[in-house]
């Protein structure tokens, strides 16, 4: 595998993805792994990721210099080049000009990291230090118009820096310049699929659970669907599904689990109607981090008094939380140098003192592998390619108090977007479509009477793993029928807008 030394980038989890993609396994851990520890690792490759820090500074995170002797190929991109260099006995300083955004890349000297990609290209910088001496041993081999060691190498002891990010698509032949790294530099094998995926996983939740139970939190989403045909498969009639119905599910959603679980797959499924418990502890909540975290709690209370019910000694919980869910989080180890965007509930919003051991299968995964998984598993398209649902539900697309009324107002709104959606043959091509209820009303004209009702705005993007996005642009008849649509069929919504922010600066759930 390649191991990432994460240094906060808000693209390391990006270069796991473009390195995964070529079939290699790749991992972010911390910064502070030592030399020992990477030695008990498979390690091909190391790569050290960006960071908003400065190499200068006094609390800059830094590197066990061992690593330079592992007979490692090593990869710094940005703040991991100028780390490279200033441990090595270089010279890094503040540029006269910064680099943020698009510039141009002239490559200078023949090197096995730049193989099959034209001498000059188009690149993503983001830095405000560059390198001015190469430690001994180094060459400098490509350069900008205002950076001049824009990469460095020493060839001997295979370690390689480059000032811009190769992981993004706005640098050209990004890809290559990572596959000539991962593949022809440190010799990995391309071995990383969902079947091998499924076979490692199958072994390890035997190894782990034994003859004991699981309990699993089933949505009916891709992530806790793909979870519990994994669990079944490992580990059999040892697995008991649980849908809690938090009146915040997609309309209808609990008859659609009943038929997919129960009769399909022939899964221990209980159903629990716990909405009116959920309705009452979000009264009179409208902070998303506290809705997050009330659901949250509220989970983890209900699956305990359920699981009394049953007699029967469950010690596990299995969840479908996925690697962007922790990344976001910022609650795992690789995640701590990174800031908290938002809490997730299967992640960050679990009490302390819960009775359960979490199981997270899926956790070092991205969506799209998921729905590989879930397809050599023998999911169906439908459940596969399904759209992202929010662990909290509808309750984090209420914006304000998400009571009864307004959880039932957004349901019906939300599913004719889903409608529309689909009869347009969208669908597969969109990332992500559902409605946003927003705490605004204003004032409307229906069979030449005054209304004054909500506005629903909706949110549809496209995306390749919800770590970027951008706002799709549908066409306006599409538009214009949901639009009507909703403002004739759903009571209590007379003006609809549409959400055309990407991610970033925008995240693609608006709490």
């Amino acid at each position: 595998m390649i191991l990432i030394l994460d240094y906060g980038s808000q693209y390391t989890e990006l270069i796991a993805r473009r390195i995964r993609e070529l079939n290699v396994y790749s991992e972010v851990v911390p910064h502070t792994l030592t030399a020992d520890e990477i030695k008990k690792k498979n390690t091909n490759g190391i790569i050290l990721s960006g960071g908003p820090s400065s190499v200068s500074d006094d609390d800059a995170p830094t590197i066990d210099s061992n690593i330079f002797d592992l007979g490692v190929p090593i990869l710094g991109i940005c703040y991991g080049m100028q780390l490279i260099a200033t441990r090595l006995g270089g010279n890094v300083a503040s540029s006269s000009t910064r680099e943020y955004g698009a510039s141009a890349l002239d490559i200078n000297e023949k090197s096995r990291l730049f193989n099959d990609v034209p001498k000059n290209i188009n690149i993503w910088m983001s830095h405000s230090d560059s390198v001015k001496d190469v430690p001994n041993g180094f060459r400098s081999i490509a350069s900008t118009t205002t950076c001049q060691v824009a990469s460095f190498e020493n060839e001997e002891k295979q370690i390689f820096g480059i000032q811009f990010h190769p992981e993004v698509s706005h640098t050209d032949y990004g890809k290559n310049i990572i596959e000539n790294f991962v593949i022809h530099i440190c010799k990995t094998e391309q071995n990383w699929t969902s079947e091998v995926f499924v076979k490692h996983s199958i072994d390890r939740i035997r190894e782990q659970i034994g003859s004991q139970h699981v309990l699993c939190a089933l949505s009916g989403g891709v992530d806790s669907s793909v979870v519990a045909a994994l669990l079944h498969k490992a580990i059999g009639d040892q697995l008991t599904c649980m849908f809690i119905d938090t009146g915040y599910m997609r309309i209808n959603e609990g008859e659609r689990i009943k038929e997919v679980f129960e009769k399909q797959f022939n899964i221990n499924l209980i159903y629990v109607n716990a909405q009116d418990d959920f309705f009452s502890k979000l009264n009179g909540v409208s902070e998303p981090e506290k809705k997050r975290k009330i659901i949250g709690n509220e989970f983890i209370r209900v699956f305990e008094r359920e699981v009394e019910k049953l007699n029967k000694d469950i010690p596990y919980l299995a969840q479908g939380t996925l690697y962007p869910d922790v990344i976001e989080s910022a609650k795992f180890g690789v995640a701590a140098t990174a800031q908290t965007i938002k809490t997730h509930h299967n992640v960050g919003g679990l009490p302390e003192d819960m009775d359960f051991k979490i199981i997270e299968p899926l956790k070092m995964l991205f969506k799209d592998e998921v729905r590989q998984v879930g397809v050599s598993l023998g999911l169906s398209e439908d459940i596969v390619h399904r759209h992202p649902f929010p662990g909290p539900g509808l309750a984090i697309r209420i914006l304000g108090e998400p009571t009864q009324e307004r959880a039932e107002i957004l349901q019906k709104a939300d599913a004719i977007v889903m409608e529309e959606i689909k009869a347009a043959g969208l669908y597969r091509s969109i990332w992500q479509a559902f409605a946003v209820l927003l705490p605004v009303k204003s004032v409307g004209v229906m069979g030449d009477q005054r209304t004054y009702q909500n506005t629903c705005a909706i949110r549809c993007v496209t995306s390749d793993d919800a770590m970027t996005a951008k706002w799709a642009q549908i066409p306006y008849d599409v538009l214009e029928t949901m639009s009507s649509r909703i403002i004739n069929e759903v009571n209590g919504i007379n003006r609809v807008v549409y959400d055309i922010s990407s991610k970033p600066p925008a995240t693609i759930e608006w709490e």
